[in-house]
């Protein structure tokens, strides 16, 4: 179940990944038939606390309201996260209240999920919930969170692993991604959708840490990728390949596959196809048409098509998708 969510605060919280899940889990969408959350926020430590940007805010709760939470989400604190020892060139974590640590890793215990957003995995590394799990978080971070704490199998090329109870993500709008999964995961594809509609964001992003591209900001700014995102996905069921989607963007195939990359973080094959994956889980749960009659609304063509993708990146089968998400429903 997802239905209570507190998200913890500590000296030096980064108001973007502190707000992403205030976005998420904390506004009151049932206008929209979409489910609540009872939804708080909680002090790691004795407040009033402040961001690292210099406001400061005194949460009504503190961590006893961590008990009846289904998720515990860990924002992003600020760079100081590490320091060097006073030997000099040693480097040792900043020091995390032993009180919230010990919350945490009773949650795990109980099967609570923990969700760190960007550097809040280095909270998670010190209460010992990243020992022997793969996880990450933003990549300018993930060397020094693997250094800190060397038992941790840190990946530092996605957007977020989960490793359940434990979900890590990377960097800042990660943290966006990481919250839909979940969200999809318990909740299906409509909830999960509805939110990512309101919030005016991709319900999904393939590919892994767009902060690794030469141009993390995109490149073009004259509206060529955004018409053309736009005109795909009312298009996945027709044969559509690169050459025309090029064509479309007024570029030669060569230019428009390399600044494709730079703009989504994947190759313009992956994400037609993530794209069709996405619209088949929402046929897979909201409709009773057949796999055959999925695979061509999808743009797969036939059912084997579909299967083949499917399993590859969902690690399942359509008609297995269907049965836990038509039963969860």
């Amino acid at each position: 179940m997802l239905r209570n969510v507190a998200v913890v605060v500590m000296n030096g919280f980064a108001p973007f990944e502190f707000g992403v899940a205030c976005e998420v889990f904390g506004i009151d969408r049932s206008d929209d038939g979409l489910p609540g959350y009872d939804f708080a926020v909680v002090a790691g430590e004795p407040g009033p606390i402040r961001s690292r940007n210099g406001f400061t805010m005194q949460p009504e709760h503190g961590l006893d309201r961590l008990e009846p939470a289904d998720l515990i989400i860990v924002p992003a604190l600020q760079d100081s996260i590490c320091m060097p020892d006073v030997q000099g060139g040693v480097v040792r974590a900043r020091e995390f209240p032993e009180a919230l640590l010990a919350a945490l890793r009773r949650a795990v215990a109980r099967d609570t999920r923990v969700l760190s957003v960007c550097s809040g995995a280095f909270v998670l590394g010190a209460a010992g919930l990243l020992d022997g799990r793969r996880c990450t978080t933003h990549w300018r971070h993930a060397d020094l969170l693997a250094r800190t704490y060397p038992n941790a199998k840190v990946d530092p090329d996605v957007l977020y692993v989960d490793e359940d109870p434990v979900i890590t993500s990377a960097g800042t709008a990660a943290g966006i991604d990481a919250c839909l999964y979940l969200v999809r995961k318990e909740q299906g594809t409509r909830v999960a959708n509805g939110i990512a509609r309101r919030m005016v964001v991709p319900p999904h992003r393939d590919g892994g840490q767009a902060q690794y591209i030469s141009h993390p900001v995109p490149s073009c700014a004259d509206g060529a990728f955004g018409d053309l995102l736009e005109w795909l996905p009312a298009h996945l069921a027709s044969p559509v390949t690169v050459a025309q989607m090029a064509a479309r963007a007024h570029m030669s195939p060569r230019t428009f596959a390399r600044r494709f990359v730079q703009e989504t973080g994947t190759t313009p094959q992956r994400w037609l196809i993530g794209q069709r994956i996405l619209l088949a889980q929402q046929l897979l749960e909201e409709s009773d048409e057949t796999v055959d009659t999925i695979a061509s609304r999808t743009g797969f063509g036939n059912a084997a098509a579909l299967r083949h993708h499917f399993c590859a990146l969902r690690g399942t089968t359509p008609n297995a998708y269907r049965r836990i998400f038509r039963g969860a429903a």
